[in-house]
């Protein structure tokens, strides 16, 4: 439900309010969020699903470059909550973030928040979904950010555009699933399908009639807004018989790139320009699971959506055709997508990468096992021992109340600050047989500390420990700039030398390759609490994640805003 659907109402003495750093045009658009139980039917079988204002997917957002929104979330239904503006960096701004036990408390039955979201330099597509348990299965939709009033795309004005959000869907309750798992200590239970925009598509049961239809008017472009809101694989993504060029992605405009797939992680948003220049006639957009590790269970379905060409005529008798996706795990094809990327960099879209660095980081990223209970077994490795994951061997223990909160507050105990710039111990990361001995991590709640305009350099480094696997990285608060990749072990005096310094793509969410390694830079001008982890859901139950606390600066502009009185209570 949206509260003034068509029209932005300049409030300017609220903004000031509210935000202090808004620009005069901006402006302040409210939406009310429902979290509510609801019945859907997917395949034969009907189940209750947490759900926004009884949506699934749930409803679009949508605003201009540096407004702001306050989203009224009321929680009725049975389970805590909290929702997080993925991609939206909120400067100055950290309670309206969302991650449970990070920057709140969840929002409990019964109650409410009133969450600001404050826009400021994001333009393109961005999401927003729960960020407790595995909520985000089933609460989660598009955050349209438009160029603002008066200006327009770095490319012409699409004719329409069109929502594809890729997900998955259980018959089982999802909150089911997730206990199993991790009562187990092993993979989670596949997914029975694959979704696009909430339906599976024609090549499941009971799904034909529901399949997701787009209309198209031949020779006319459409911008597909994507999200790729799976819980735990990367996706490929192709349309039959049409070349597919990107122009944005996070909220960041990216130059024109064209290609005939797509590989898009979980938590990543796409612009697509898509040409309807072919023959009228019904063809298939199709994705499917990339896995790049043989030992992780996965659904190795595809899932269809239909793009259908109006006017009259007969449609071909074997239309619609599936379009040629990559082997379920091509890892050169994910990679290879992925570093292909390069931000427009352009006088009207600039963009400012960090080149003196003050703060040098390798972050390694493992998957780990733990000891079974005692007198029991479970499904981790040789099923005497549980999955657990890492960053820099440290397992992160989430505590039970407010990182936030205990920071704002100076309240002790809650959190230390001792997490690591480097591994604790350096080995042959990608190793083919790496020791056993490696397998356990630590368990801590530890923080980086970061000073305000600090410029980092963070280098992911993947791990063949256990089994290595791709990581797609998300840090709240900030984009980043992706200034190289690779596979194998970084080399810190070689790689750095074929760093893209010139244009390298503005990322908040970036895959990191199985069994290699990924560096970005970005400027700590965001004071905060800020949340970094691995978006395969899995990863994060398994403990691979960690936060980092950007200081106040010295000026009056550079210091983290006071909480809302209306924060929700442990």
């Amino acid at each position: 439900m949206k509260t003034d659907m068509n029209t932005h109402v300049l409030v300017l003495g609220l903004l000031v309010l509210l935000l202090g750093l808004l620009q005069s045009e901006a402006a302040v658009v409210r939406y009310k969020f429902v979290v509510q139980e609801s019945n859907y039917t997917r395949l034969c079988s009907s189940k209750n699903i947490l759900t926004v204002n009884g949506q699934y997917p749930g409803p679009t957002i949508s605003a201009h470059r540096g407004d702001a929104l306050i989203v009224d979330v009321i929680n009725q239904a049975t389970q805590n909550i909290t929702i997080h503006w993925h991609g939206v960096k909120l400067p100055r701004y950290p309670w309206s973030d969302g991650p449970e036990f990070i920057t709140q408390c969840p929002i409990q039955p019964g109650t409410r928040f009133s969450q600001k979201v404050i826009l400021s330099d994001e333009e393109g597509t961005l999401w927003w979904h729960a960020h407790s348990d595995w909520s985000r299965a089933t609460v989660h939709g598009l955050l349209v950010v438009s160029p603002k009033i008066g200006t327009t795309f770095p490319f012409p004005k699409p004719h329409a555009e069109v929502p594809v959000i890729l997900g998955d869907w259980w018959k089982n309750d999802i909150q089911a699933v997730m206990e199993d798992f991790m009562r187990r200590g092993g993979d989670p239970v596949p997914s029975d399908a694959l979704t696009i925009n909430g339906q599976p598509g024609d090549c499941y049961n009971c799904s034909r009639p529901y399949t997701t239809k787009v209309y198209v008017d031949k020779g006319k472009t459409y911008m597909l807004r994507m999200v790729n809101a799976a819980m735990n694989n990367i996706m490929f993504f192709a349309i039959a018989d049409h070349e597919l060029v990107v122009v944005g992605t996070d909220g960041a405009y990216t130059k024109p790139l064209k290609t005939n797939y797509l590989a898009i992680s979980p938590g990543q948003t796409i612009d697509v320009l898509l040409v309807a220049n072919q023959p009228r006639n019904r063809y298939y957009m199709a994705a499917k699971f990339y896995n790049s590790n043989p030992r992780s269970l996965f659904d190795n379905s595809t899932t269809t959506a239909i793009i259908e060409y109006n006017g009259k005529y007969t449609p071909s008798p074997n239309s619609p055709v599936l379009p040629p996706l990559p082997a379920f795990d091509d890892r050169n094809a994910s990679a290879n997508f992925t570093s292909s990327l390069r931000s427009l960099a352009s006088n009207d879209h600039p963009i400012d990468v960090p080149m003196t660095i003050t703060r040098k980081l390798l972050y390694t990223l493992s998957i780990n096992s733990i000891p079974c209970a005692s007198n029991t077994t479970c499904d981790g490795p040789r099923r005497t021992s549980r999955f657990a994951a890492s960053i820099n061997n440290i397992t992160f223990d989430a505590p039970r109340t407010s990182i936030l909160g205990a920071y704002y507050r100076g309240v002790n105990g809650v959190y230390g600050d001792d997490f690591p710039d480097n591994p604790p111990f350096v080995f042959d990361y990608t190793a083919a047989n790496l020791s056993t001995s490696l397998q356990t991590p630590k368990n801590g709640t530890e923080v980086k500390i970061l000073k305000y305009n600090d410029t980092v350099e963070l280098v992911f480094q993947g791990t063949n420990v256990v089994s290595g696997i791709d990581h797609p990285m998300h840090l709240h608060g900030y984009s980043f700039y992706v200034v190289g990749s690779g596979f194998g072990n970084f080399d810190r005096q070689r790689d750095p030398l074929n760093y893209n310094l010139v244009d390298p793509p503005l990322q908040q969410t970036i895959a990191v390759p199985q069994n290699g390694w990924t560096a970005i830079r970005f400027r700590a001008n965001n004071p905060g609490v800020w949340f970094m982890h691995c978006h395969f859901e899995r990863h994060v139950s398994w403990g691979m994640e960690m936060v980092f606390i950007v200081r106040n600066g010295k000026g009056a502009h550079e210091r983290m805003l006071p909480p809302p009185k209306d924060m929700p209570k442990c």
